[in-house]
């Protein structure tokens, strides 16, 4: 699709927006017009759509021409019979086969009639009312012409098909992706107060998925087919006009109440249908942040939490399903009931025509069958036009996001460009609050910085020191004051330009599910392999990629998860290294790297900054030493400025900083080195043999989780199972579809009396036949809605009770997989929450809302009198209407990683880079399409042409066997009409089988989740439930590999103890396994040989959930919930109090930032807490580990992000906590580890030293006396 690669400037620029509709009530929400729906198409989209339109409305014009040919027909029949009766010798005896036989005569006849009409076609329809029949030869013959012409509306019918269908599907699937890239581009063009505020409440993943597919189902499916029914209805009315007027103008009487019936259905349902949309929107988005913070969950124990927060979502859209299942149903049935009523006194003034002679049974057949199609054609034109007017409501948020974008856009692109930056930047009296948050950040900050100058920004956590970086990028506008880059102000510059200029490392590396290089790239798109290269070794990133089995096309995994933190960090500082940025912004940038890896880095690092201006934001003063200006911030202002010396000899807030963390460093036993170690032998050990242990989780596919890949397709009793509880519901709901399908015999039963009545010559005889037939009529209309109501609600409710239970049996099952499983690509957050949402619902459509249609059917067929008013037969081959919506599940997933990572986005520009990623997703089920299109559009064809040709030819048979005398004429229609109907019934069945396929795919992958056997079920019975532990921790002889590295082994004999109530501290390389360490004691992996014992139990015979409830975790980066701080705290221990909670924060050092927020603990977090600085997250996660009281407790960088201030009260916090319990701790400053009781060196997958601090220091040429050493060299000048 071509339109999809260009850039997003042409994309925004190609079609002007449409104005949104604002209705008066604002509650309501706002809706576009028929034509903005349609906004997103270009030329090629208008040819189609044209000749979709002239498609559909041709279509629609095929059943009124039918009807005009069957009443002539008819007619024809009809007068042949009286005169068979008059005339015993007609075309001799029945043993006379000159006529009546199919001989070679005949079948030249036939064959030269067929060309001469082929010839005369043009002129057929005109002279369809001006055929005579003076004889009964004539009249044979007449017969035969006309089913000839059938088979001539045949071919008309099979290439308008053909066209409609596939015109719309393609246009269709065309626009709708033009619309989900536009959508996607214009949320990437946000400014960070949209993600700080709006994006919170509003699931954009959801606009882009579910409301994107209630489009393409308006543009595509639903306007060909409400432009075909319209046509239909309006034609059929031409044409009663045209026949018999009076009785037409009679039904128009009726058709104001329809259009009442039906409006007032369509607007209840697509109210109900757009809150429950919300309600799985909401449910969606639980899974979301559950699934993708999994192992946080775990740990907390919090599968049962997140269980009950998804329930509660889908119950409210259980209860809004059950309206709909009413609505339904009195929708419905009155509109049919009303139809019964039209039809009762349509057939009883027709009579009286008749008797009058103001017309013939023919006309007044044909007046009668086209109205009651024409309103059934309006009947079905309503849901079409209701899923337009869905459409269009969930076009209007799409719409109205790349509306107000309009605005913002241009600004990305205008301002001036400054031919050559120096890099000299100025804050000039800046004031500034978060818009989420009412305190000020900066009031009246001013500082500047040289160009080509480094500049360092320090202060406590949370005093605003990554805001800077973020004005300075320009993420946020100042509220008053400006900000100078070379005496320009900011707002005054192209955005795209200013960015371009600068290169970003952040606290939190951000990476993106692709390979190693891409991931590198988006520094610098069209940078060489050799470029990237050189990139990856300034950061010291390519001795560990080389021995990766597929070096830098690795995949990371979705957010890095297959890398270590340290890689991570490395990988992004190598992306900016590739930008070769004017201005460099280091935010934390080397504070997931152990003490080896940060100083290589920081040589780096200092390569890059030289001659380029350098912001620094650091908690490590060490690494800022050497940076030319230094300022201190506090309350929003700068408290101290100068270079190191200077703000040392001051003695104020940064000698006060520095000399907290020189007394980290300096103990007794460390003095002793001072400076006499030499070179680091650590340094000098070879790549290979490192980094052959050092990749975490690099995992995909492996025959230890074969079990949540393989599924055998599930059967059909599996299926009936799965639907067990409904099915009281089932039979209810049967009750009524039985007694709906029982209506359609009146109604063939009704034709046949009127056909035999309108032709008999006893006038009494057809007003008592017709007086019959309306007072069934009218019963049936009576008790039709209550039928309706008892098919329609039972059946609703029973498929949204099983998408209710499915869906939260699936996520409780998926809950209980262990980690392993979710680091599978197929089993990322974006393809889980999909398969969640897309496939129950298929589920649902596959059981609940396709068994009313076959338990009506057969029943019908049964009886023997099946009719299917709808001619829904007709829909077999459009079931495949919009393509496979799982096709969309990676370009949802691309969609959902750019939108978490938007700061790392908006940074790097990326925009285009990721919106062309999309497209490219995008485009491959688009490229689908046309082919599907036209194998659709010719098999609809093809099925109706098929369909009126055996129509003629029974017809035609029906002409011989009546000139015969071999059955009379009521007979014969009545057989004819049974045929028709019972053809529908069976076709409109067997038209459910593309949906049944395309649900049993959707059961096979719902049955792979609920059947899969977790390799560590949370619950086993046989296991042993834990209340209570002493703390005792082995490492017993324990080998282990990621599963799809079994030529990695990351531990190989590993042994370590800590004995209850101690503390042991692992210590080592980046990569080396320190976490995993902490992975092995949560039991989220289990090692392929020796044993993890805690209190000397096997942990694989633990109950895992009563082992994790006794453990806390502080990972390294925090995870936090959209939610508040409160409930964030409390995740940790639900049943605590909320002095328990405030006395968990008072300990974690979070009470006090907490109190300053105008909503206190009351405050959201923001998505992933991002409305929170690093420091103040790792604090919340803290207070949540205290509250949960282990009695091991894991600390996995727990005081990494924080300022050397708050990581000392917190330490001091975290020492009391370890006070009696069993503690892990993983560090790369090994001050933080310095009181372990002991301390344990990992290399080469085994523990190389283990001691105290004291000890190992004492060791000469020992691993971990050169590590303390590399660390008191950066600090010895402070």
């Amino acid at each position: 699709m071509e339109e999809l690669e260009l850039t997003s400037d042409q994309i925004l620029r190609q079609n002007s927006l449409p104005k949104m509709e604002q209705p008066s009530n604002s509650s309501k929400k706002p809706t576009v017009s028929i034509f903005g729906l349609f906004s997103a198409a270009d030329k090629f989209d208008h040819l189609l759509m044209f000749l979709g339109l002239v498609g559909s409305c041709a279509h629609g014009a095929v059943f009124p021409v039918f009807f005009i040919l069957f009443g002539n027909m008819i007619d024809s029949l009809g007068h042949l019979v009286f005169r068979v009766i008059g005339d015993g010798n007609l075309c001799g005896s029945r043993d006379d086969d000159s006529t009546m036989s199919l001989d070679t005569d005949t079948i030249d006849g036939i064959w030269k009639s067929l060309v001469q009409r082929i010839q005369e076609l043009p002129l057929a329809i005109p002279t369809l009312y001006f055929r005579s029949s003076k004889s009964t030869n004539e009249e044979l013959v007449c017969s035969r012409g006309y089913s000839l012409d059938l088979v001539y509306l045949g071919l008309g019918v099979f290439v308008a098909g053909w066209i409609g269908v596939a015109s719309w599907m393609q246009t269709g699937e065309r626009q709708t992706a033009r619309l989900r890239l536009k959508y996607l581009q214009s949320v990437l063009r946000k400014d960070m107060n949209f993600f700080d505020m709006e994006a919170r409440d509003s699931n954009i993943l959801f606009h882009i998925s579910s409301d994107a597919i209630l489009v393409q189902d308006a543009i595509g499916d639903k306007t060909g087919h409400a432009v075909r029914y319209l046509s239909q209805f309006f034609i059929g009315f031409v044409v009663g006009f045209k026949s018999v007027w009076q009785l037409t103008l009679l039904t128009l009487a009726v058709v104001p109440l329809m259009a009442v019936a039906g409006g007032t259905y369509t607007i209840i349902m697509s109210t109900l249908s757009e809150k429950g949309e919300a309600a799985y929107a909401e449910a969606g988005k639980v899974a979301d942040e559950v699934i993708s913070q999994i192992r946080t969950v775990y740990s907390f124990v919090g599968e049962e939490k997140a269980i009950e927060e998804y329930s509660k979502s889908l119950k409210k859209a259980l209860k809004l399903g059950k309206k709909s299942g009413i609505a339904k149903g009195v929708g419905i049935g009155s509109t049919y009931g009303l139809l019964f009523c039209a039809w009762a006194m349509l057939l009883w003034y027709s009579s009286t025509l008749v008797k009058r002679g103001d017309t013939n049974g023919a006309k007044a057949f044909t007046v009668i069958i086209n109205v009651i199609f024409s309103g059934f054609a309006l009947g079905q034109a309503a849901p079409n036009i209701a899923a337009i007017s869905k459409g269009r409501a969930a076009a209007a948020s799409i719409l109205s996001m790349i509306e107000t974008d309009s605005n913002r856009s241009t600004n990305l692109e205008d301002g001036i460009v400054i031919p050559k930056v120096s890099g000299q930047i100025e804050f000039r009296g800046v004031c500034f609050s978060y818009p989420s948050r009412n305190n000020l950040v900066f009031e009246n900050l001013s500082f500047s910085i040289s160009a080509g100058k480094t500049f360092a920004v320090v202060g406590p956590s949370g005093s605003g020191k990554s805001t800077v970086i973020s004005m300075v990028q320009r993420f946020y506008e100042p509220a008053s004051g400006k900000i100078l880059l070379d005496g320009h102000d900011l707002k005054t510059l192209e955005l795209k330009w200013l960015r371009q200029q600068m290169g970003l490392v952040s606290q939190e590396p951000a990476l993106f599910a692709a390979t190693i290089a891409d991931n590198i790239l988006f520094g610098k798109e069209d940078a060489s392999m050799d470029q990237i290269f050189e990139a990856a070794k300034a950061a010291n990133v390519h001795s560990f990629v080389i021995q990766l089995p597929e070096g830098y096309h690795t995949q990371v995994g979705e957010g890095g998860t297959q890398l270590s933190g340290g890689q991570k960090q490395r990988i992004a500082i190598a992306r900016a290294v590739l930008r070769n940025p004017k201005i460099l912004l280091l935010d934390e940038a080397t504070s997931a790297l152990d003490a080896e890896s940060e100083l290589i880095v920081q040589q780096a690092l200092e390569k890059i900054m030289e001659n380029r201006t350098t912001i620094v934001v650091a908690h490590r003063l060490s690494t800022i030493r050497d940076v030319d200006t230094i300022i201190v911030l506090k309350n929003g202002q700068v408290v101290e400025s100068g270079n190191h010396s200077e703000l040392i000899s001051k003695g104020g807030e940064y000698a006060s900083m520095a000399s907290l963390q020189v007394s980290e460093h300096v103990t007794d036993a460390s003095s002793k080195l001072s400076g006499t170690a030499g070179k680091s032998s650590f340094r000098e050990l070879p790549s290979s043999q490192n980094e052959e242990v050092t990749t975490r989780e690099m995992k995909s596919k492996d025959d230890d989780l074969s079990p949540a890949n393989f599924s055998p397709n599930p059967s059909i009793w599996e299926l009936v199972k799965l639907n067990a509880p409904e099915w009281p519901y089932a039979v209810l709901g049967s009750v009524g579809a039985v007694m709906a399908g029982m209506e359609a015999p009146l109604f063939a039963l009704g034709i046949t009396h009127m056909l035999t009545a309108f032709y008999s010559p006893d006038m009494s005889k057809m007003k008592k036949e017709v007086q019959l037939v309306s007072l069934i009529f009218v019963g049936a209309a009576v008790v039709t809605v209550p039928i309706y109501i008892l098919q329609h609600y039972f059946y609703t409710l029973m498929g949204e009770r099983l998408i209710t239970r499915v869906r939260l049996s699936m996520f409780s099952a998926i809950l209980c997989n262990e980690i392993g499983w979710f680091d599978l690509d197929e089993n990322s957050t974006g393809s889980l929450t999909s398969t969640l949402a897309a496939d129950a619902t298929l589920v649902r459509s596959t059981l609940a809302d396709r068994l009313s249609t076959m338990v009506q059917n057969v029943s019908l067929t049964v009886t023997a009198f099946v009719i299917g008013f709808s001619f829904s037969w007709r829909q077999l081959f459009l079931k495949g209407f919009g393509g496979d919506y799982r096709s969309y599940t990676r370009a949802n997933a691309v969609a959902r990683e750019a939108i978490a990572n938007i700061r790392t986005v908006a940074s790097f520009g990326a925009e285009e880079r990721i919106a062309h990623q999309f497209a490219s997703e995008l485009n491959k089920p688009n490229k689908q399409v046309l082919l599907q299109g036209h194998i659709s559009g010719i098999g609809y064809g093809a099925s109706q042409f098929f369909s009126l040709c055996a129509f003629a030819l029974g017809l035609w048979y029906a002409s011989v066997v009546i000139s015969r005398n071999e059955s009379d004429f009521g007979h014969v229609m009545k057989s004819f009409m049974v045929l028709v109907m019972t053809s529908y019934a069976i076709a409109e069945t067997i038209a459910l089988t593309p949906d049944i396929l395309k649900g049993s795919q959707a059961l096979k992958s719902v049955f792979s989740i609920l059947h899969r056997k977790t390799a560590m079920d949370p619950d086993d019975p046989t296991s042993k439930v834990i209340t209570d532990i002493k703390g005792d921790v082995e490492f017993r002889h324990v080998s282990f590999k990621y599963p799809a590295r079994p030529d990695t082994i990351i531990f190989e004999d590993l042994n370590l103890k800590v004995s209850a109530g101690k503390s042991l501290a692992v210590v080592g390389q980046s990569g080396s396994g320190k976490s995993t360490v902490i992975a092995l004691i949560l039991r989220f992996f289990d090692p392929i040989s020796g044993t993890v014992l805690i209190d000397g139990y096997d942990v694989k015979t633990l109950n895992l959930k009563s082992l994790r409830r006794k453990i806390g975790l502080v990972q390294q980066e925090p995870a936090l919930f959209s939610t508040t701080i409160y409930e964030n705290i409390k995740y940790g221990n639900e049943n605590a109090s909320e002095i328990e909670i405030m006395k968990a924060a008072k300990a974690a050092n979070a009470h006090g930032f907490i109190s300053r927020m105008h909503e206190g603990y009351h405050t959201h977090v923001g998505d992933r807490g991002l409305q929170l600085s690093g420091g103040q997250k790792q604090r919340i996660a803290i207070a949540r580990a205290i509250l949960k009281d282990p009695s091991v407790l894991l600390l996995d960088e727990a005081t990494s992000a924080l300022d050397t201030a708050s990581e000392k009260l917190v330490q001091e916090a975290l020492d009391k906590l370890m006070e009696g319990r069993t503690t892990v701790l993983v560090a790369h400053r090994l001050s933080t580890v310095r009181d372990a009781d002991s301390i344990a060196v990992l290399q080469h997958g085994r523990v190389v030293e283990i001691g105290s601090h004291n000890q190992l220091i004492g060791k000469l040429g020992g691993v971990y006396k050169q590590l303390v050493s590399l660390q008191q060299e950066k600090n010895r000048q402070l």
